[in-house]
């Protein structure tokens, strides 16, 4: 993989989020540093994480599953186990659609029952670039109650979260103070750069801010610290998404952690509602970056590459140090 050398490349990065967002941000970061820390979401209750959770105590594998395949080594090993790890079971049986990943994390959880421990095996596996930690030490739930039609009515689980319709009214996570991992709290505070999104908003990303030790670490951190908004907000069809702007996603976020400013705020160039944006951020000396970020044939993802070339020009024009 080509190295972009605008980076500094001694730079501590620690990226948050979850799911497919989280793994475009950290394959974009690969090219250009290695002390990489992906901290992700574990409160998938969807697919083959959820089931994996109805039958072992154990924290929902899939999310982290794709961060580590995201950071594999850039070798033929690397990418190849990499593809092993992203295989889906296609059968009639109880093996259909779970992946190699979760279920080989879900064997060495479930044998040994340390959870940093397997992620760090099936990382030496992959030889993966960084590290993956989870954002809690317990798996969790979401909760959240909606309103549509002047009726409230509350939902519980990630899945659920994401796909429901309505204004949010209220997001919580069961248990509401969850252990966290030690190895996290260090990683952000000694970072250099901080990532958060993109992602499911409600489901991926605001529950990094839920945790309260992890989000008063976020608060603390001289890190400089990048937002980077969804290519979909503006779709009303696209469940959690359906009448929320880039705007009203920043201000729910700032609803759950009102003392976090990032430095830089990321929206795609088609973004709707910019100036209004702008206004917003310019309160909180947040700078405001528009860049072309959509994968061609795949308007709702990240283009990896241009990611890559979007934290390159952040590293050298604007958050120089």
């Amino acid at each position: 993989m080509q190295r972009i050398e605008m980076w500094d490349v001694s730079k501590k990065v620690v990226a948050l989020g979850g799911g497919h967002g989280l793994a475009a941000t950290l394959t974009a970061l690969r090219s250009m540093t290695s002390d990489i820390t992906a901290v992700v979401t574990v409160a998938d209750n969807g697919g083959s994480s959820g089931r994996l959770r109805e039958e072992f105590p154990i924290l929902p594998p899939g999310d982290l599953r794709m961060a580590l395949a995201a950071l594999c080594g850039d070798d033929e090993w690397g990418r190849s186990w990499a593809d092993i790890m992203q295989y889906r079971f296609t059968s009639d049986g109880a093996l259909d659609g779970h992946a190699m990943g979760n279920l080989l994390l879900a064997a060495l959880w479930d044998r040994d029952e340390d959870t940093v421990a397997g992620l760090e095996r099936v990382g030496s596996l992959l030889k993966v670039i960084g590290r993956v930690l989870p954002m809690a030490a317990e798996p969790l739930d979401i909760e959240a109650t909606f309103e549509s039609d002047h009726k409230s009515h509350v939902v519980r689980g990630q899945v659920q979260v994401a796909t429901t319709k309505g204004k949010l009214k209220s997001l919580r996570l069961i248990p509401e103070n969850p252990k966290v991992l030690p190895q996290s709290i260090a990683a952000i505070a000694e970072a250099d750069w901080v990532t958060m999104g993109p992602g499911s908003w409600f489901s991926s990303v605001i529950p990094h801010l839920l945790m309260p030790a992890q989000r008063d670490a976020l608060v603390s951190t001289q890190a400089k610290k990048i937002l980077l908004l969804n290519l979909d907000s503006a779709d009303k069809s696209a469940g959690e998404y359906a009448g929320y702007s880039p705007l009203n996603h920043l201000q729910i976020l700032h609803t759950y952690a009102p003392d976090l400013h990032f430095d830089v705020v990321v929206v795609d160039a088609s973004a709707d509602g910019v100036d209004e944006l702008q206004a917003y951020l310019s309160t909180f000396g947040s700078e405001l970056m528009r860049a072309e970020l959509r994968s061609p044939g795949q308007p709702l993802h990240h283009d990896t590459k241009k990611l890559g070339q979007l934290f390159a020009h952040i590293a050298k024009e604007k958050l120089v140090g």
